[in-house]
């Protein structure tokens, strides 16, 4: 099973029991996220902390996030790889009658 997750930044984030942490994000909102929906740390971010964290649970919850950095998630909490498939269209081109080049004839 796979999981899409957004990077989340965060002021702070505290581990208040075994199964939930308190997070606040940097406008002041603070809420409560269970540990089971916070995949790790996002390392890429240099700034501040951010966490990856189920997209599901975010619309739910309210603190601050954006949908701008997601990546997916599998079953054991590891980042698969991410693909982008883009399909070529080619032109329509029209037939010739003649097409021979006159300086390629013996």
């Amino acid at each position: 099973m796979r999981t899409k997750c957004y990077s989340v930044r965060m002021e702070s984030m505290r581990k208040i029991s075994d199964k939930a942490y308190r997070v606040r994000s940097f406008d002041g909102s603070e809420d409560i996220i269970p540990v089971s929906q916070v995949f790790g740390p996002d390392y890429e971010v240099q700034k501040c902390e951010a966490y990856w964290i189920a997209a599901w649970i975010l619309p739910k919850k309210s603190i601050q996030w954006s949908d701008k950095k997601e990546a997916w998630f599998d079953e054991n909490g590891n980042r698969l790889p991410d693909y982008t498939i883009e399909r070529h269209h080619p032109e329509k081109v029209e037939a010739k009658e003649n097409n021979e080049i006159n300086q390629l004839k013996k």
